[in-house]
């Protein structure tokens, strides 16, 4: 049968759930340790554990942060795109943009457990251009002079910062190195209904699936009612076989 296992990339991702379920389907806080280093925008996550949350606030639901294992220190804040998934995951997920040999893994969106939707980094330009250059995908973009916004700092230049990046002229990088508008091919805000599925991104996931070894069939059915109907049969011909007997005597 198909089984699940965690791939051992340049980074081995291991997500964990607060048990406190309301509180955290708000802001989405998930608890991922991170054993190599990966890049989000603007810095390089070093090895170690962070959680990450959406901003708390009813209109900020496009604004990712990310602090340190205790919470104590808010690592860095980061504007998303919605992505989109046909099957919702069963647990958090993390997904990567492919990238050069040697370079952290940079990551590409992160899926909350049960939701189609997750978030998706915007990155700085020149990042995103080489990203989109080496994953062959569009990648959201914002203007390089942001990328310091994405920092940690007060609360009050927190504030201001997170304001700079919504109202920031996003774009789309295209493989091609060409530009668009980032509404154009992303999910700006999650719509009420789901987009049609397009071909599936070329990224890394970190919990895939086993397939079936060549030339083997995976095991989809138990012989059990295999066995109940054999022996159905054998009941009946024992009592056809009786029956003929007592008409003979």
């Amino acid at each position: 049968m198909t089984t699940i296992r965690i791939v051992a990339l340049t980074c081995l991702c291991i997500a964990s759930v607060p048990i406190t379920v309301h509180a955290d389907a708000w802001d989405k806080k998930t608890v991922f340790t991170f054993n190599a280093p990966v890049e989000v925008p603007g810095q390089v996550l070093t090895p170690g554990t962070y959680v990450f949350k959406l901003l708390n606030s009813s209109s900020d639901r496009n604004i990712v942060q990310i602090f340190d294992k205790d919470e104590r220190h808010l690592v860095g804040t980061f504007l998303a795109v919605a992505d989109y998934r046909m099957k919702p995951a069963a647990k958090p997920l993390i997904t990567f943009e492919e990238r050069a040999a040697g370079a952290p893994e940079a990551i590409k969106a992160w899926f909350y457990p049960g939701d189609n939707y997750g978030n998706e980094f915007v990155y700085p330009k020149p990042r995103a251009v080489q990203l989109a250059a080496q994953s062959k995908q569009f990648v959201p973009s914002m203007p390089s002079n942001l990328a310091a916004n994405t920092t940690s700092a007060t609360t009050d230049q927190n504030s201001q910062k997170v304001t700079e990046m919504k109202q920031a002229d996003l774009q789309a990088e295209k493989p091609s190195g060409d530009e668009v508008k980032v509404a154009e091919v992303f999910i700006v805000v999650a719509p009420s209904t789901p987009p049609e599925p397009g071909p599936p991104p070329r990224t890394l996931v970190a919990l895939v699936q086993d397939e079936p070894a060549s030339g083997q069939l995976p095991k989809t059915a138990s012989p059990l009612p295999f066995m109940e109907l054999a022996g159905l049969l054998l009941l009946a011909a024992g009592l056809a076989f009786r029956t003929g007997c007592l008409r003979t005597r």
